[in-house]
């Protein structure tokens, strides 16, 4: 791993389908021993519950045992993840749906999520989105261009065939480690679903 393993990763989740890529997220850096901040919006807990049949508390406990997780309320505007005076490696929101995206590009902070991008952003680190959503409208691909300007980047979960996945989790798998990798974490993408020619 390139980052420092001591400083925190921030995890936003999100309304947008694909609980299953946050878990994937979630469990490979707490095993990592990196420490996370996750943080869920009110409706993300509805998809995550309707996805993978289980509270995000009840993940969240599950995560504990693995690593140093804390889980982060939404709506708690004095959280560490709202200040900037909080060092951490970057955050990573998965998935992202495209209200979020549009709410960070400009500006509006309506919850801790939004607020804890915000200040990745200023703070000059490292923000991957993993947004979910198609088809996509001007709106979405002028919000996801204003945030790549900005230096954010934009990870849509693709499929991909030229690394023979072969199932479903080969394919999270594969998702997940290209935006971990993308934040600093090499080691997340599994070697057999490397590029190799």
């Amino acid at each position: 791993m390139s980052k420092d393993p001591h400083l925190p990763v921030v995890i936003g989740i999100t309304a947008a389908s694909g609980a299953v890529l946050t878990e994937r997220c979630i469990t490979w850096l707490a095993a990592h021993g990196v420490p996370l901040y996750v943080t869920c919006s009110n409706n993300g807990r509805l998809v995550w519950q309707q996805e993978l049949d289980e509270s995000l508390e009840a993940a969240a406990a599950r995560w504990r045992e693995q690593g140093d997780v804390t889980l982060v309320d939404v709506g708690d505007e004095a959280a560490l993840i709202a200040s900037g005076s909080l060092l951490t490696a970057g955050m990573i929101i998965v998935p992202c749906s495209t209200g979020s995206v549009a709410a960070i590009a400009n500006g509006v902070c309506t919850n801790v999520l939004h607020r804890a991008a915000e200040v990745t952003i200023k703070e000059k680190r490292p923000l991957v989105l993993m947004p979910r959503e198609t088809p996509l409208s001007a709106i979405h691909l002028e919000a996801w261009l204003k945030l790549a300007r900005l230096g954010v980047t934009i990870v849509p979960p693709m499929l991909t065939f030229y690394n023979h996945p072969k199932d479903i989790q080969d394919m999270v798998d594969f998702s997940v480690g290209r935006a971990l990798t993308l934040l600093g974490f090499p080691d997340a993408l599994p070697e057999h679903l490397r590029y190799h020619r």
